[in-house]
C-alpha cells in the first residue's frame, strides 16, 4: 500500500514538472510581418516589402533598389583652318614650290576624329584651259609635273588623354578628284588650343613646257568624330 502511495507522489510531481517547464519554456522567435511597401508611382516593378520585426521596441525596415540617375553630355565637334587659300606663288620648272595652312580640332570624341582631304579637280588646272592639269599625271597635262598633299600633327597635342596619338599623311601624289586622303587621325578627344593641331602641306612642280598661266585648285576637308 506504501509503495501504491509513493508511486503516485512521483507521478503527481512528475507532471508538474512538465507543466512548469511547458509554462515557462521561451515561446519561439516570431517572423517579421509585411507592415508596407516600397514603391515608385506609376511602377510597380520595384515594389518590395517593408517588414516589421514584431517587438516593441523594434524596427520596421524595407528598401527600393535600381533607381535610375541618369544625364547626357551632348557631343562637340569643331574645325578651324588657318587661312582661306596657299599660294604657292610663281612655279619654276623643276623646283617644288610648297606652302601650308594649319587646322585645329577641339571634340568631346571618346575615340579622336579623322580628317580627309580631296582635292575637287584632281590637279592644279589652268584657269583658262580646262582640263590642263598640273598633277603627275601626263594625260592631262606634261610629263615631269608634280602635285603632293602631306601633312604632320604637332608633336605637342591638345589631349588631356594619357595615350592620345595622332597620325598624318605621307607624301603623296594627287592625280584625281575622289579620293579621300586621311591627313588626321586621333584616338582621343581633344581641347581647343590655338590653330596648330596638324599641318597641311602642298607642294607643285612644273617643268619647261607646263603651259603658261595662272592655276588652281580647290579642296573639301572632311571631318569626322567618333563618339
Amino acid at each position: 500500500m506504501e509503495k501504491t502511495k509513493t508511486k503516485r507522489v512521483l507521478a503527481t510531481i512528475a507532471l508538474a514538472g512538465i507543466t512548469v517547464a511547458n509554462i515557462y519554456s521561451p515561446s519561439p522567435v516570431s517572423a517579421d510581418i509585411q507592415i508596407g511597401t516600397g514603391s515608385v508611382v506609376g511602377s510597380g516593378s520595384f515594389d518590395s516589402p517593408i517588414n516589421w520585426d514584431e517587438n516593441f521596441p523594434g524596427t520596421a525596415s524595407g528598401s527600393v533598389s535600381n533607381i535610375k540617375i541618369k544625364a547626357r553630355v551632348l557631343p562637340t565637334l569643331n574645325m578651324s583652318i588657318s587661312a582661306p587659300e596657299i599660294d604657292l606663288g610663281v612655279l619654276a620648272p623643276g623646283v617644288a614650290s610648297n606652302g601650308s595652312l594649319y587646322l585645329e580640332v577641339g571634340t568631346n570624341a571618346k575615340s579622336g576624329v579623322s580628317i580627309t582631304a580631296r582635292s575637287n579637280k584632281g590637279g592644279m588646272e589652268n584657269n583658262s584651259s580646262a582640263g590642263v592639269m598640273i598633277n603627275q599625271d601626263a594625260t592631262d597635262g606634261v610629263s615631269g609635273e608634280s602635285y603632293t598633299y602631306e601633312s604632320t600633327p604637332n608633336v605637342t597635342d591638345d589631349s588631356s588623354a594619357g595615350d592620345f596619338s595622332a597620325s598624318g599623311l605621307a607624301n603623296v601624289e594627287v592625280n584625281n578628284n575622289t579620293t579621300e586622303h586621311a591627313i588626321y587621325t586621333t584616338n582621343r578627344g581633344e581641347a581647343t588650343n590655338l590653330v596648330d593641331d596638324v599641318e597641311f602641306k602642298v607642294s607643285a612642280t612644273a617643268v619647261a613646257e607646263t603651259p603658261a598661266g595662272d592655276y588652281e585648285d580647290t579642296v573639301t576637308f572632311t571631318i569626322v568624330g567618333n563618339f
